[in-house]
């Protein structure tokens, strides 16, 4: 395989067909609820751009972002399906979020005081989302507070209150704690919808995560938010149990690749790369993949046993990773300069997953993903 045009053989493939498959696959399990698609954080480490239209031409109805630039950023690009911003904003972005047309969430008094004065002086009326506090504590109104909110905003012509939605903080975890707490969230989000007048409740009511999506079909609503399912990953190995309802699968979309750049045999006893940690346990073919933590391979994987694949097979790093290149045990194996390497994703029969990364660096996959290097070049395949 062919290297992107770049300086350096090293990139990351995004699958289209696996996006789209993802997509139709949450669409499936969500009925009539609406897909939004959180492309924050670069989309997840995948591309905001890239992803974005291919969610979008896949079926997916909104997008959702955690900063004002990432949506203007997509705006730029030339998307036009609504951006909902995932947090408040501080006073002085708001004409910028308004001059995007992107949707705002209010999660206090002051946010909705604040966009009551900048919204006249922008064109048009502005949609927000209130968001409810039910136990994540990070932020949101306390449900006492909602009604509050609601008339101040309501007081402007110049902004439309669209939507209301809550966020889960333990919506994969399968203990039975868990998920009372995660119902209990559901319900106190249910007790603020009651208490409102019919007139002031918002028309799109949204609660769950890729966790709720798969795990509590009570809380799909309106629009659900869904993050690291669409790139091809469950949050807990339990929460795959719906999609075999819906005889559906989620196929990871990330593949990262490399070009092996130089080849050198090594006397058994030498300790290749920094810090020596490791001697060599007999002569081997030792080969450099530039490709570091710099890029997204977490450091720790040399001391957790990593693995690389390199025509089909894998082999173990051979010494500490360093900012910039990885150098692999491939033992008596004849391997070429130039010669493809995965470090995630499938070559052959073999698979290295974001999730097995993540256990062997002792994090979780969100990190994993997110975590790819903005130097990394991102290419939209198949």
């Amino acid at each position: 395989m062919s290297a992107p045009s770049s300086h350096r053989p090293a990139w990351a493939e995004v699958s289209a067909s696996a996006l789209s498959s993802n997509v139709h696959a949450l669409k499936k399990v969500l009925g009539a609820t609406e897909l939004c698609a959180v492309v924050k954080a670069n989309g997840y480490g995948h591309g905001t751009e890239l992803v974005a239209n291919a969610v979008l031409g896949a079926g997916a109805q909104s997008l959702a972002v955690a900063t004002v630039d990432e949506g203007v950023q997509l705006r730029e690009a030339g998307v036009t399906a609504p951006i909902l911003l995932l947090a408040e904003i501080p006073a002085a972005t708001l004409a910028d979020a308004f001059a995007s047309s992107l949707t705002l969430t209010v999660g206090s008094l002051q946010g909705a005081r604040d966009i009551l004065e900048a919204a006249p002086r922008s064109l048009g009326v502005h949609a927000v989302h209130v968001k409810v506090d039910t136990g994540m504590h990070r932020s949101g109104l306390a449900p006492g507070d909602v009604n509050e909110v609601l008339e101040v905003l309501a007081s402007s012509p110049c902004v439309d209150v669209e939507g209301i939605y809550t966020h889960f903080s333990v919506a994969d975890g399968s203990s039975r704690e868990d998920r009372g707490f995660t119902r209990g969230q559901i319900d106190a989000f249910d007790a603020a919808l009651a208490a409102m007048s019919p007139q002031k409740r918002p028309r799109v009511a949204h609660l769950a995560n890729s966790a709720g999506v798969l795990g509590y079909e009570e809380a799909r609503r309106d629009m659900a938010r869904v993050g690291l399912a669409l790139y091809g990953y469950l949050p807990a190995a339990w929460l795959g149990g719906v999609l075999g309802e819906h005889q559906v699968t989620l196929t990871p979309v990330l593949t990262l690749r490399a070009k092996v750049v130089a080849v050198r045999r090594v006397l058994a006893g030498e300790r290749p790369s920094y810090g020596r940690r490791r001697a060599l346990a007999k002569d081997s073919n030792i080969v450099t993949v530039p490709f570091g933590y710099a890029d997204g391979y977490p450091r720790r994987l040399f001391e957790a046993g990593a693995e690389v694949l390199i025509q089909g097979r894998r082999y173990p790093l051979a010494g500490t990773v360093t900012m910039d290149q990885l150098v692999v045990d491939v033992g008596d194996d004849e391997v070429g300069v130039g010669e493809d390497v995965v470090l995630l994703g499938r070559q052959g029969d073999e698979y290295i997953s974001a999730d097995e990364w993540a256990q062997r660096a002792a994090t979780i996959t969100w990190e994993i993903l997110c975590g790819v290097g903005a130097r990394v070049p991102r290419v939209l395949v198949d």
